[in-house]
Formats: C-alpha cells, structure tokens, sequence
C-alpha cells in the first residue's frame, strides 16, 4: 500500500513536471512556429503549435537587412568582450577580499556590499557618463557595467572555501600571488567562474536599457535595441519593409519573430557547453566562508 501511494505520488510529480516544460517550451515553439508560417497563417491565427505554410522569407529578409546585421555584430561585440572585463574585473576585486592578511578588508566589503542596495540612481549616473564625454561610445557600455559588487561577493565565497594549506604549501615551494591565483585558485573555482560569467553574458546579451539611453549612433546600437524598436515602436526599419515584394510576402509580426529567434539562438547554443560547470557552480556562495 505504501509502494502504491508513493508510485501515485511519483506519477502526479511527473505530470506537474511535464505542464510546467510545456508552460515555459510553448512560448518559444508558438514564436519559432510563426516566424515559419506565412503571414496570412499568422495574422488568422491559424498558428498554434506547428507551422502553416512553411518558409523562410522573414529570415530570407532578416539577412538581407543592413541594420539587422550590424546590431547583430554589435551584440556580439558588446557580449564577448564585456563579459570578459566583467570576468576580470570581478576575480581581481573578489581574490585579494578572499584573504585574511588584506588590510581593512571587512571594511572594504562592507562597502562593496553597501552598493548592493544603494546607489546615486538612474538620472545622477546618466549625468556623469555625459560629464565624463562617455555618451554614445562602445566602450561606455563596457566599461561602465564592468562589475557587479553581487557576483565579487559571491566569488569571494567560493575563494575562501579554497584551504588555505594549499596557498601556504605553493608559496612554500617559492610560488607568488599571480601564480597561485592562475594555478591553483582559478582551475579550482572553474565552475564557479563559467556560472558568474554566463550570468554576465546573458545580462549582456538581452541589455537593451542603456544601450538605448547612451548610444544615438545606429551603426552601434545592438540587437536587442533594434527588437524593442520592432516590438514596443513597431518600428520595422525602411530597409527591410521598402520593397513592394516584401510587403506582399511579409508582415511585421513575422519578421518580429524570426528576429526574436535570431536573437535567442546563441544563448541556446552557448549553454550546454557551460552546462555541466553550471550545475556545480550553481551553489557558489551558498555556503558560507
């Protein structure tokens, strides 16, 4: 009776399961599946899970698009290399704060974690990006987002629980700081940094706030500034709506779509190679050092 309780139990644990997959998939495949239907399909609603009229104009059209193309790049661009700042600049703050000898390190954490929840605000940040000439430059949004005072705690964490016998025995064999932290501290916290990276990537990739705010230059605005034209504005672009044949073989809603897809594909790509450093930096500073 036990056994047959617990079997039930199991099974109403599955089916639960299996309706929250469907709630979070059904979204994404109703998009993919529009973005690959033809508009009339779309625009009557005759899509709802598989496609109707199956083809690729919108994304025929999507990479015929200038503008398009270039937010795409600028995605890239923004993506890669400020993630990698915000690698950099995140282990160099959260390595010497993981040592006990550092000087008013208590203090300077206090500090760093008082950032967390307050800040000079939206309006007097926007001021000093203007003051300093940082407006409508790439590397504004590099540099100005180039760490996260939350992820250098959280990696801090995960640094102290590395023993200390092990630093103490490297600089016994003649090792400096550079070399136990490129050696030993970083091979160690692998999963921990490919998490705090991933969350960086992902933030960067689907930013569109400031980009919006800092850059005017359309050649170096990224992809997702130009999807919130597309989806809030409606804004399509001259480019990809200009000609007559693409009016009648193409509407905004699936042009939207497939630019959607387009924009999701590489994070869809990227995880699972990161995947398997998530599941065991996902409890990184969970415990406490």
């Amino acid at each position: 009776m036990g056994n047959f309780k617990r079997n039930i139990f199991d099974y109403i644990i599955y089916v639960i399961i299996i309706l929250v997959c469907i709630l979070c998939l059904y979204p994404f495949i109703y998009v993919l599946s529009s973005s690959l239907s033809s508009p009339d399909a779309v625009a009557s609603a005759k899509v709802w899970f598989f496609p109707v009229d199956f083809n690729f104009d919108a994304y025929k059209k999507i990479f015929e698009d200038q503008q398009i193309l270039i937010g795409y790049a600028n995605a890239f661009y923004y993506t890669i290399l400020g993630t990698l700042v915000n690698i950099i600049l995140t282990v160099s703050g959260a390595y010497p704060l993981s040592k006990r000898r550092l000087r008013g390190r208590k203090l300077m954490t206090i500090l760093i974690t008082f950032t967390m929840w307050f800040n000079a605000g939206m309006i007097p940040f926007y001021l000093n990006l203007r003051d300093l000439n940082l407006l409508d430059k790439r590397i504004t949004l590099i540099i100005a987002f180039g760490c996260s005072a939350f992820y250098v705690i959280l990696l801090r964490t995960n640094f102290q629980s590395i023993p200390e016998e092990i630093e103490e025995s490297a600089k016994i064999d003649g090792a400096n700081d550079l070399t136990i932290l490129f050696k030993i501290f970083l091979p160690l916290a692998k999963p921990a940094i490919a998490t705090v990276g991933l969350y960086y990537a992902v933030s960067r990739w689907n930013g569109y706030f400031w980009a919006m705010l800092i850059l005017k230059d359309p050649k170096k605005i990224p992809l997702q500034v130009i999807l919130k034209k597309m989806i809030v504005e409606m804004d399509i672009g001259e480019e990809a709506m200009q000609s007559a044949d693409a009016i009648l073989s193409l509407s905004k809603e699936t042009l939207i779509f497939a630019t959607i897809i387009i924009g999701v594909i590489p994070m869809l790509i990227i995880y699972p190679f990161i995947q398997k450093y998530f599941e065991k930096g996902s409890m990184v500073g969970s415990v406490k050092g």
